[in-house]
């Protein structure tokens, strides 16, 4: 493998690349060497998800790990959050999980975080970890004493950690259709299902690395139907999709429609500012209306980060807040050492339903037309800077210009942000009007006819 294949697998926040060009065994046990020497980890937990190529590279990370003295709580099958958990849960001094969650299927790849699950990612540590693997400065020679591997069956704790973020006594019976799109989420839901009063109506549901339904990526269109379907055949209350490595969720409502993850951001605060009043919440950029309204009449304080996980797990520290959330269906809770989870959130709204005697439609119904939005739109443009430049000369006049994230432009009654992605060669347009379905289609038209034409 040579070092320009390597290093293609270093991305902003995680390590991704195809299999076996961009992410091979040797390059999984190096990076292990590395992360044990780099962050001088003692304890390490490590799991991974149901991809075929998965425990190859989990052997071979193990490998690295336990050469350079580290030892190593190996949690098996799991979900990205149950590292998270595993890290700062047991005290551990970081935790790899090796997944490629929604990715292509011939991607595999891995997330890293230090003590207490924190971030590592482009300025927190993993451009340092990539210079160590790619310049082959491993330490030369075996340690004097290496580590050891122990398998741990962290799915009780976790189970307990999930639970105590809703009130088991406000729920009744709802009739759910659960999908892991053959994941790993379906273990978790396994698990919960005997505290739980729900029916679950189960979809793609056994874990099964050959993905015979699609890859686990409810943001595809393509890939909803199956959840819609169900929902609608069994008269579902509600409906819930993962990711592969589940650490988002995806709902859908009674009548099998898509519900956007800005929607939930709101709702979710809320539910926190309930119990927690005045607290701090964190969103992005991207869309922001609806949830700053929410949070303001619930007596909160809202306060705008970066996207991204390193960039809102780093801002929750710094304000304490409760809760994070962004309009791609990452939700940060306080209470689960600052990371994301793809459960949570789905029981909070349950939870919310059940509570308020409502639908689902009836939740969020108000608020999208209250507050309509594009979606995320992605483009491929040769010059990123220069649409972008376009799109500012063409749209900013009148309105109030923020940089926090590429370009943020708010007008009374329209808003837009422009940012390139930071994983993939694309920029990324999110629009939203205040009750103007009219103006909102307009106005995303217009932008998208300006960055088509260049």
């Amino acid at each position: 493998m040579t070092i320009e294949y390597s290093r293609r697998a270093f991305k902003a926040y995680d390590i991704r690349g195809r299999v076996p060009e961009e992410l091979n065994e040797d390059l999984a046990y190096r990076i292990g060497r590395a992360y044990a020497e780099l962050f001088k980890a003692s304890e390490v937990a490590v799991g991974r998800d149901v991809r075929q190529t998965s425990l190859a590279l989990t052997k071979a990370l193990t490998e690295g790990l336990i050469e350079a003295g580290c030892n190593v709580v190996d949690i098996g099958l799991c979900g990205t959050e149950q590292i998270y958990f595993a890290a700062s849960h047991y005290g551990l001094n970081g935790g790899i999980m090796v997944t490629a969650s929604h990715n292509p299927m011939d991607y595999n790849g891995m997330k890293l975080v230090r003590e207490e699950a924190k971030p590592i990612s482009g300025d927190s540590g993993l451009r340092e970890l990539e210079e160590k693997v790619i310049s082959g400065s491993l330490t030369d020679g075996e340690v004097k004493v290496k580590g050891d591997i122990t398998y741990r069956d962290s799915m009780p704790d976790y189970i307990n950690k999930l639970l105590s973020f809703v009130d088991l006594s406000v729920l009744k019976k709802l009739k759910v259709v659960v999908n892991p799109g053959n994941g790993c989420a379906g273990q978790v839901l396994d698990a919960l299902e005997d505290y739980l009063p729900f029916e679950l109506i189960k979809v793609n549901y056994q874990p099964d690395g050959s993905f015979p339904n699609g890859i686990p990526n409810p943001l595809l269109p393509e890939n909803r139907e199956a959840t819609a379907k169900a929902v609608r055949e069994s008269g579902a209350d509600v409906g819930i999709a993962w990711d592969g490595d589940f650490d988002r969720c995806f709902l859908f409502d009674e009548q099998g429609n898509f519900i956007e993850g800005y929607y939930i951001v709101g709702f979710l605060a809320q539910a926190f500012l309930r119990r927690f009043p005045g607290a701090k919440i964190i969103h992005d950029p991207r869309l922001t209306w609806n949830t700053i309204e929410m949070v303001r009449e619930a007596g909160g304080i809202p306060v705008q980060s970066k996207t991204g996980h390193a960039f809102i797990k780093e801002r929750m520290r710094l304000e304490n807040a409760v809760y994070g959330g962004e309009m791609s269906a990452h939700h940060y809770f306080r209470d689960f050492a600052y990371c994301d989870s793809g459960m949570i959130p789905w029981l909070l709204i349950l939870e919310a339903m059940c509570r308020e005697g409502k639908k689902l439609s009836e939740l969020i119904g108000e608020r999208m037309k209250r507050f309509p939005c594009s979606g995320e739109i992605n483009r491929r443009v040769q010059n990123p800077s220069k649409v972008m430049e376009a799109v500012e000369k063409q749209f900013s006049s009148g309105g109030r210009i923020d940089r926090t994230d590429g370009l943020s432009v708010e007008h009374d009654r329209w808003r837009f942000n422009l940012r390139m992605s930071n994983t993939e060669p694309l920029l990324r347009l999110n629009v939203e009007t205040r009750a103007d379905q009219e103006l909102l289609d307009r106005k995303t038209k217009e932008i998208l006819t300006v960055i088509d034409s260049m």
